[in-house]
């Protein structure tokens, strides 16, 4: 981060109203103060203070938009430090992504295709489609992972993606057979803009396949730490349906999926390209959100009132864990986007962890945002005889576990 940064330029700005369809919306959850959940601190940027903006959630009842209260410009997201989620850094998400292009494969009979994916990232996904044949392009606006990329030899365009965005590379390489977008469109400051942008990349007939995490996983869990500024809007089937249609879209195909903890799939086309419209399971899924009380914002808060109990009830495992066994060190496990809104949320630095491990190069001997907990590899579980771990990357736990005791069949979980 440049010393010289403006810090008057450093601010995010309140949405009274739908960022897409300008209704009203109302407040439904408050998490406090965060900094970006994706930036990780490298030591020569500790002197420095990195933002830290208001995160609330407010729901358009009538589209059944969920979004960010604050939106924060999307280039500091991604580029104000060098962002280090990479879509390869562990075996299941290797698997997923593989499993990912074999659909792909089965939807685009033509080997020949042309396929375009935003937010491409690592450039993963795209080489497992090259390797079947596909001709592939990828557009990311994190100036590292484009530099990633482009050195294993998938061609990246860095850029956010949007009409103009894909009217420059409609003009440069023509249209496309698929457009992919996972765990893409969430993160879009206008998604309206981004889904426009789609249609005019895309030939007749093409397909615009894409991955969000879903949002009725995320109440029914209450899993709170899926949300953070890089997560611009939470979706469900329904505001799916309100959005795309505004761009001439519908379902071909929803399904879901454990990606993420539980993400929805979506296949989605022109209404003028065919003319059967949206699958019948997207009106089932529809009335279910709606059964679970998601379009209400009334019916919040319990859910508010479930995650700050679940907050006092470890925070006292853990204040007990310290006051019994002071000499015992926590080690939190899985530093992810979504482990900086568990910790932040809980006040959890590093006068509670000693660490956070992780397996990915790009985040080692960096520090947690606001946090500052030094980031290290899962090795140095190997050096205690007494040591607690604390999986914050739940989804991954079971993986985690049998990994970690094996390099310390003492460890003692707390959660």
């Amino acid at each position: 981060m440049e010393s010289t940064l403006d810090q008057q330029e450093i601010k995010s700005r309140y949405l009274t109203k739908s960022l897409v369809f300008g209704n009203p919306v109302s407040q439904i959850i408050d998490l406090g103060m965060h900094p970006f959940a994706d930036t990780f601190i490298s030591h020569d940027q500790l002197s420095f203070a990195e933002p830290v903006f208001p995160l609330s959630c407010t729901l358009d009842e009538v589209s059944g938009l969920i979004h960010n209260e604050y939106l924060t410009p999307d280039v500091w997201r991604y580029n104000l430090y060098d962002y280090s989620y990479t879509s390869s850094n562990s075996a299941f998400s290797r698997q997923h992504w593989s499993d990912f292009a074999q659909f792909i494969k089965k939807l685009l009979i033509n080997a020949n295709s042309k396929v375009v994916e935003v937010g491409s990232n690592d450039g993963y996904l795209c080489l497992q489609l090259k390797e079947l044949g596909f001709e592939i392009l990828g557009i990311d606006s994190a100036s590292a992972m484009c530099k990633i990329a482009n050195a294993s030899g998938i061609e990246t365009i860095e850029a956010s993606f949007s009409r103009d965005s894909a009217n420059e590379i409609k003009e440069r390489n023509g249209g496309y057979d698929c457009l992919i977008a996972n765990n893409v469109l969430n993160h879009a400051n206008n998604p309206l803009d981004f889904i426009n942008g789609v249609d005019i990349l895309l030939n007749p007939k093409g397909y615009f396949v894409f991955e969000v995490p879903y949002w009725l996983d995320l109440v029914d869990s209450g899993h709170f730490d899926q949300i953070y500024h890089e997560h611009v809007s939470y979706f469900t089937v329904f505001s799916l349906k309100n959005l795309l249609s505004l761009a001439g879209f519908c379902m071909l195909n929803v399904s879901r999926v454990d990606y993420h903890g539980g993400s929805l799939r979506i296949v989605a086309v022109r209404f003028s390209d065919y003319q059967e419209g949206e699958n019948s399971e997207v009106e089932t899924m529809i009335a279910l959100e709606k059964s679970k009380g998601l379009f209400n914002k009334d019916s919040y808060s319990s859910f508010r009132r479930r995650i700050q109990s679940e907050r006092s009830r470890i925070m006292t495992i853990i204040h007990d864990h310290i006051a019994k066994t002071p000499d015992v060190p926590i080690v939190g496990v899985g530093a992810a986007a979504k482990a900086n809104t568990f910790l932040n949320y809980y006040g959890l630095n590093s006068s509670y962890l000693l660490a956070v491990t992780d397996s990915s190069p790009l985040k080692q001997s960096k520090y947690t945002p606001l946090t500052r907990i030094p980031i290290v590899s899962d090795e140095i579980f190997a050096n205690f005889t007494e040591v607690s771990a604390l999986i914050l990357s739940w989804n991954l736990s079971d993986k985690l576990k049998t990994v970690l005791l094996e390099l310390n069949p003492k460890i003692r979980f707390l959660l």
